[in-house]
Formats: structure tokens, sequence, C-alpha cells
């Protein structure tokens, strides 16, 4: 028995025959084969326009590197987006970054360094055969140099103008869209699993519902009382 699947059918019901419906369509196209990574962001409108990106491409989740500057949202740009995307935070000091890139590299993913100070790959030859992390820093500094140091790619963006880079939020939906289209035309399988849908979707449910958690607890119970 799919405890899972049994609970996500309960909560489906709570909700409108057409939410029920766009969870359903939406979370078969998210992604777990890129995730994105900003580092020491302090100004929300990108903060929140990175997040907002990120919902509108399909990624399922984002990690925040807080060793220097407080990751906030402002809700006006984000518009929702922290309710659909996963975000992790990592705030553990100055080491932040390297315990991130440890974190992911545990998990199966490439760390991609997007930097305009690089000839190793750009957006449109930069590997895209294994799940990869995406990292962006801030757009006076850019990233770190333990990103830089530790990163498995080194990607641009190609520019043609006489600015030095895009800003961050740009920079996201540009790389974005062009991995996604990338993936899209190739025969990697890169979409979440039923089980990674199963999964997302009750999450989903959980923040849409009054009391969803309390919700989603007493449906376990009630289904494994009956199993017993």
């Amino acid at each position: 028995m799919n405890i899972d699947k049994i609970v996500l059918n309960e909560l489906l019901e709570l909700l409108s025959e057409n939410k029920a419906s766009l969870f359903n369509e939406i979370s078969a196209e998210r992604t777990n084969h890129i995730h994105v990574v900003v580092e020491n962001l302090y100004q929300e409108h990108n903060a929140s326009a990175v997040l907002r990106t990120c919902d509108c491409y399909g990624i399922n989740k984002m990690h925040v590197i807080e060793n220097i500057n407080k990751y906030k949202v402002n809700s006006d740009i984000a518009l929702g987006a922290g309710k659909w995307v996963e975000t992790e935070s990592h705030t553990q000091g100055e080491q932040a970054t390297l315990e991130c890139i440890k974190t992911l590299r545990k998990r199966g993913y490439k760390i991609l360094a997007t930097t305009p100070h690089t000839d190793d790959y750009d957006i449109y030859n930069v590997p895209i055969d294994e799940p990869m992390a995406v990292f962006f820093g801030t757009e006076m500094d850019g990233l770190s140099d333990e990103v830089l140091n530790e990163a498995d790619y080194k990607v641009n963006i190609p520019m043609y103008g006489f600015t030095e880079s895009f800003n961050i939020s740009v920079s996201a939906a540009i790389l974005l869209s062009n991995l996604r289209k990338r993936l899209e035309s190739s025969d990697l399988d890169w979409k979440l699993n039923e089980a990674e849908q199963t999964t997302l979707m009750i999450n989903w449910c959980k923040r849409t519902l009054i009391k969803g958690e309390q919700i989603e607890q007493e449906i376990r119970r009630r289904i494994i009382e009956k199993e017993l």
C-alpha cells in the first residue's frame, strides 16, 4: 500500500478541482536535475526575482548561502514563489559555502559557477548529463573564491556590449531558460519521478490548506489505524 499516494488523493479532494489539476500538471514539469544556489544576496528584489524565476522554469529547489548577508524575500516581487519552490539554507558561519558545496556533491550534483571571467564553458556547451547546482553571487563581487575554486564547471553568458555582467535575476533567467531547453531536447530522465511528485504535491497541499500540517497528520493516523 502506498500511504503517501492515499494521503495525497485525500488532500487533493479538499482543494478545488482547478487547483488539484494545476498541482498535477505543474509537478509533472518540475525537476531536481538543476538546483539553484544563491550566495550572500543582500538585495531583496534580486533574491525574490531569482526565486520567482526558479518557479517559472520548474526548478524544485533553491539553496541559500547566508555566511555574510541574510536572505530576505520581497513578497511583491516573488509573487508567492516561496510557496512552490523548496528552499534550503546554509548558515554555518564562514564555512557555509563549503558546507553547501559538500552537501550538494554528496547528493550527486556537479558545481556550476556562473562568472563572466571564464572561457571554459558558456550556456550552450556546459555539460548537462549529470545533475547540476548552478551558483550565483552578488552583482558587486560575484561568487566567492571558495565557489570558483571548487567548481566543476565555470560558465559564462555570452555578452556583446560594454557592461561586464547582467543583473543576477536576468542571469538566472537566461541560464535556466537555456538549460531547460537543452534538457527538453535531450533523452535524459530529468523530471521528477512519481514518488517525488507525490511528496511535492503533499507539501503544496499542506501550504495551501488551512492547518494543512494537522490535516495531513490526521489522514495518516486514520490510514494506519485502519491497517492495524
